[in-house]
This record gives C-alpha cells, sequence and structure tokens, in this order.
C-alpha cells in the first residue's frame, strides 16, 4: 500500500541552461529532435591534446556579458547560473528575488577555471593574484549574482559531488517542509574546466569515442558536460495554481562503497527510490518515467538497473527509463537539477527524452528504455543523482494541468 503524502511543493517557475540551448524552449526542441551536443572541447577552453577524450557538451554563451557587477569575475559557471535564475524567475512572474526566503545552490567544482588562473598568475606574481583567489569560492560566486540581483537573503551551498544539484533541490523542499521558508530558489551548476576534464580522464572515465551510450552493452565511458538549473520551490498554501508541477518527494542515502565506484548491489540507491516514492504516496507501479543517473560508465549503468528492478520488482518492465547524458554529458554538480527540470518538461509536455547512442541494450536493463523521443503519458516522473563518496538523490515529482 501507498503512504500517506507529505507536503507537496508547488515549482513555480524553472530555468535551465544545457549543451542542448539556452532556455526552456531550446532544450525541449533539441529533446524532439534527439540531437547530441558533443563536439571537439576549443583550445580557448583549455588544451585536450593530452587526454583520451577530446570532447564535452558544450554550452554556448551569450556575447553581450550575463554579469555587469563582477564582469571580471564571472566566470563560466556563474553565467550559466544566472540565465538560468533569470529564466526562472520569468517563468514565474517575477522581475527580482523580492520575498523569496533562501537560495540553495547545488556545485562540483565552483569557478574552477579561476582556481587554475589564479595558480598560473600566482607563479609568475604570487603578489597579485588575491582577488581570483577570493572568487574562485563557491560562496563568492554567489554572492556576486545576489549583488547584481539586489539580494540579501541566506544562500546555501551544496556540494557532494554528482548529487549536488539534487540535493539542492531537496533541501529546498525540506525547509518548506519544515517550515522555514515559504520560497525557495533551488538548483545547481557547473561549468567545464581542464582539473576536473584531466580527473575524470586519469580515473579512465571518459568514453575515448567522446560518445556516451548509457545502457548499452559496450558502453565504454561517460562524456562531461555544463549547465545550470534552478527551480523556484513555494509552499502549496502560497500560489499553488500556478503552478508547473510540484515535488512530492525526496531522499537522499549514502552507499559507503567505494571514493568512485557505486555499490554493485545499488542499495542506496535502491533506500532513496523507496523512501521518495513512500513519501509520495506513491508505488513504483505509479512511476511513469525515470531519468536515471545513467553516464554510460560500465559500473555504474549495471548498479543502477539493478538498483532500479530490485525497487520497482513486477513494476519495472513498465517503467520507461533513459539517460539524457546521453544526448547533453554528464554535468557534475548540475547534473541533477537539470534532470529535475527535464522531467518537469516531460511533464508538462507529456513526452519522454530518448537514452541515445544505443546499439545493444545491456543484460540488466530489465525496464522500458526510451531509445528515441517518445510522446506518452507522464504524471509521475523520478529522477535519480548519484555522486562520487557514494552519495545518492532520488526526486519524485507529478504533473499540472497545463
Amino acid at each position: 500500500m501507498s503512504a500517506t503524502p507529505l507536503q507537496r511543493i508547488a515549482i513555480t517557475g524553472a530555468g535551465i541552461v544545457s549543451p542542448l540551448g539556452l532556455g526552456w524552449e531550446a532544450n525541449e526542441a533539441s529533446f524532439a529532435a534527439d540531437r547530441m551536443a558533443f563536439r571537439p572541447v576549443p583550445r580557448e577552453l583549455f588544451d585536450v591534446s593530452g587526454f583520451v577524450a577530446k570532447t564535452a557538451g558544450i554550452v554556448d554563451l551569450p556575447e553581450e556579458p550575463v554579469l555587469k557587477k563582477k564582469a571580471a569575475y564571472a566566470d563560466r559557471g556563474s553565467q550559466m547560473l544566472m540565465l538560468a535564475i533569470r529564466e526562472a524567475l520569468a517563468q514565474s512572474g517575477r522581475v527580482n528575488l523580492d520575498g523569496i526566503d533562501a537560495m540553495v545552490i547545488g556545485t562540483s567544482a565552483g569557478a574552477m577555471s579561476l582556481g587554475e588562473t589564479y595558480f598560473e598568475k600566482a607563479v609568475r606574481d604570487p603578489k597579485r593574484q588575491l582577488s581570483l583567489a577570493e572568487h574562485y569560492q563557491p560562496q563568492r560566486q554567489i554572492n556576486d549574482l545576489a549583488a547584481e540581483l539586489g539580494w540579501h537573503g541566506p544562500i546555501i551551498v551544496i556540494s557532494n559531488a554528482c548529487a549536488s544539484g539534487a540535493n539542492a533541490i531537496g533541501w529546498g523542499v525540506e525547509m518548506i517542509r519544515s517550515g522555514r521558508a515559504k520560497r525557495v530558489l533551488a538548483g545547481g551548476y557547473d561549468a567545464l574546466a581542464r582539473l576536473v576534464f584531466a580527473g575524470f580522464d586519469s580515473l579512465k572515465a571518459l568514453a575515448p569515442s567522446g560518445i556516451p551510450r548509457p545502457f548499452d552493452a559496450a558502453r565504454d565511458g561517460l562524456a562531461l558536460g555544463e549547465g545550470a538549473a534552478l527551480m523556484l520551490l513555494e509552499a502549496e498554501d502560497v500560489r499553488q495554481s500556478a503552478a508547473l508541477g510540484e515535488v512530492t518527494g525526496y531522499a537522499t542515502a549514502t552507499d559507503l562503497h567505494h571514493l568512485t565506484q557505486p555499490d554493485p548491489l545499488g542499495n542506496a540507491a535502491i533506500r532513496t527510490m523507496t523512501k521518495a516514492t513512500h513519501q509520495s504516496g506513491l508505488t513504483p507501479a505509479d512511476i511513469h518515467y525515470i531519468n536515471s543517473h545513467g553516464t554510460g560508465t560500465p559500473f555504474n549503468d549495471v548498479a543502477e538497473a539493478q538498483a532500479i528492478t530490485a525497487w520497482a520488482g513486477e513494476a519495472a518492465s513498465g517503467i520507461a527509463v533513459s539517460s539524457t547524458k546521453s544526448a547533453m554529458g554528464h554535468l557534475l554538480g548540475g547534473a541533477g537539477a537539470v534532470e529535475a527540470v527535464i522531467c518537469l518538461m516531460a511533464l508538462r509536455g507529456q513526452w519522454m527524452p530518448a537514452s541515445l547512442n544505443v546499439r545493444e541494450v545491456d543484460p540488466a536493463v530489465q525496464f522500458d528504455l526510451v531509445r528515441t523521443f517518445r510522446r506518452a503519458k507522464v504524471e509521475h516522473a523520478l529522477t535519480n543523482s548519484f555522486g562520487f563518496g557514494g552519495t545518492n538523490a532520488t526526486l519524485v515529482m507529478k504533473r499540472r494541468s497545463a
């Protein structure tokens, strides 16, 4: 039997920036076209000649400055985050952050590129680089955005690897449920950086071809990407009639297995999916679509596939699953937030994005793997985010009538 659901949290605005486009409409059109966004990393970003992989999902930022007050310290991640904030506010009918009680932002790398530049310049002249070191810190980046928007409310930074964005949204949900806030702007971001790219390359986690193939039997690694997404979360008694959708469940757990490899049995993932659906008052059979973590690495995909099957039981074969990392890459700290907004888009548009590039489905897959864009009924969607160190997060969302 399903549980009595907890308070539902309205989503009244959302913003998304990804390699597939700037904003909701551009991303939706890309998914409808089964488009991929991988291309060679340009030298002006960083040199990849010494790495196995040469491609990534890269965001095309606008030419005009996104931030004006701190333009000199606005790295790519800050610009993406600001664009997502502006879209989320506009979609909710707001022009600023007035009336918002808190911002909860997830990131894994922060302004890593500023840190790299700081190191390079400090080696040559250690006396003149303190400003770069200051703005390298994630909390300083987000303070700069708050200053740009004239906002002085509390800012919470969540950093637990690739589950950061999902956990930031979940933290915002819990703030509202606990009565500490009525409105929270929550999400995550990360931008490409040389040190991050080198780290995944040294782990041999990147697909040599540059094209990830989640849930393919011969998958050989992930591709990196960049992006940002935010949701404006509101208590259901504030503006429920204006909701785009609802967050009905959230759970997080740690598997304590390995620094970079998932628990093969997916025990923590099973716990988060179970608790999140329980909070929602749902059973696995009620979930129409899962946006999987689905990185395309040999260890991750089979562990997640087995976890979904163990969690769903006999209902597994009727649940549609895909990995949108196959189209845009792994956005690290931004992945969970971007994929949560993709679920919201799917709920609003009644469609499911594809897991691209699959040639032979892995035998561990016992669910309905979506391999091309599909128009379909989606009333309840679930998204998984798993990070290095064993952090796991699951969000469940519900459709609202358009």
